[in-house]
């Protein structure tokens, strides 16, 4: 780190700072690893006699204060690159804090959001990375702001992302962290934007039984407009999946809780239902349902994400300590007993649509065993019904989403290599 302080880098040997006349005989014992009998002639008594305090291990007066960064975003629609975003940001310092923008100020730089200040802030609180979190920042770092950044929340360092970030009057939203020094740059996550998102979801609305059927009717036309931000465009390496992980198994003794899904357009329902999971046990596994089993139960246009990004976002939930990339939609006694499962669970709200009747029931042999567990899920909300909000609004986010794909088609014609994660 560039401008790291430090309020001391001295550093003693207690015990030898009392008595330097004695260092050179200790040394000595210790390399050759000898008995102080050994030097019974010059009258050096054993260790413990002499140095009562004598520390083996270097001991640092002052600690190196703790560097404080702030990240703050809209975070509408939560995705992988978002998380990432705030992994990278969080790796500048130790301590992160982040600030979710009011709904006051999206409506008035961007347009209404899609989820709640409610939902977004259970999204940003439930990331691993994520310290502390300020509620209703502002959209722009005024030097007010600033200040309290700098004062009242003991901010070192503001980050963003290379892509610009300009106002509705075309200035740099943090013109004013660069001109104090205090700004540091991260890389933008490649393939995922909530705009892309909201395409996709434009694109498959006609698939979807959540809206009226004269909302459909207009989308239709719009169809190929938005099925340009249908396809994902990430992709995914093993070393995204590294930094995602926590990289741990269980314990040999941890209780491990088990829940499966499809995890789809991750929301705050998601982040509350993983986080009672993980209270039953001291290690939660997640299954993530594989692209085709989505397909077959809930019809062809799902999923909104595919599975690399779907089990990205389940792994930066702070509550989840491993995934299954492809879990296949039986939990079968070979899979509670490899991953030594004591207990699997599965929420109480699930998609209306999802073809449950239809097939056998997935938990069979859990139930059997008498490991099977239903939760009662703290929100009611699911991807259908996050999906739904944006058809309602579809006339909104279509201009809303013209405006920003032309934004995001330059930035990515003009994009230089960054290095960085």
């Amino acid at each position: 780190m560039g401008h790291m302080e430090f309020e001391s880098n001295s550093w003693t040997w207690d015990g030898v700072y009392y008595y330097p006349h004695l260092f050179g005989v200790i040394m000595l014992t210790a390399l050759l690893g000898l008995s102080t009998s050994y030097f019974g002639g010059i009258a050096v008594p054993t260790l413990p006699y002499l140095l009562p305090d004598f520390r083996i291990f270097q001991t640092k007066k002052c600690v190196k204060k703790r560097v404080r960064v702030y990240m703050d975003g809209c975070f509408d629609l939560m995705h992988y690159g978002h998380a990432n975003a705030l992994r990278q940001a969080k790796a500048l310092g130790d301590e992160l804090v982040v600030g979710v923008v009011s709904d006051e100020e999206i409506i008035a730089n961007k347009g209404p959001p899609v989820l709640s200040m409610e939902e977004r802030l259970v999204l940003v609180s439930g990331l691993k990375w994520v310290d502390e979190v300020i509620a209703n920042a502002p959209y722009e770092i005024t030097e007010e702001f600033m200040n309290r950044l700098f004062n009242e929340h003991k901010i070192d360092y503001i980050i963003h992302g290379d892509d610009p970030c300009l106002l509705p009057d075309g200035t740099d939203a943090y013109a004013l962290a660069k001109k104090a020094g205090r700004y540091k740059q991260i890389k933008r996550t490649e393939g995922v934007s909530s705009t892309d998102i909201v395409g996709r979801i434009l694109t498959t609305a006609k698939d979807t039984k959540v809206s009226e059927q004269d909302n459909m009717n207009k989308i239709e036309g719009e169809e190929t407009q938005a099925n340009a931000g249908q396809m994902s465009h990430f992709l995914p390496t093993s070393r995204r999946i590294v930094q995602f992980s926590n990289g741990q198994g269980p314990a040999p003794n941890a209780r491990v809780v088990y829940i499966d899904g499809a995890f789809d357009l991750f929301h705050a329902g998601h982040v509350e239902i993983l986080k009672s999971a993980r209270q039953l046990g001291d290690f939660l596994l997640v299954g993530i349902y594989t692209d085709q089993t989505v397909s077959e139960h809930r019809g062809t246009h799902f999923p909104l994400m595919h599975l690399h990004e779907r089990s990205l976002s389940v792994l930066a939930c702070r509550y989840v300590d491993e995934v299954i990339i492809g879990a296949p939609w039986e939990v079968t006694k070979d899979m509670i007993t490899t991953f030594n499962i004591s207990l699997v669970v599965h929420g109480t709200v699930a998609e209306s649509n999802s073809s449950l009747n239809d097939k056998a029931d997935p938990y069979v042999v859990p139930k059997k065993l008498g490991i099977f567990r239903t939760l009662e899920s703290p929100k009611d909300i699911t991807t259908t019904s996050v999906a739904q909000r944006i058809v309602a609004n579809h006339e909104i986010y279509m201009k809303r989403n013209a405006k920003k794909r032309a934004s995001e088609n330059r930035y990515y014609t003009e994009k230089k290599y960054v290095s960085g994660d």
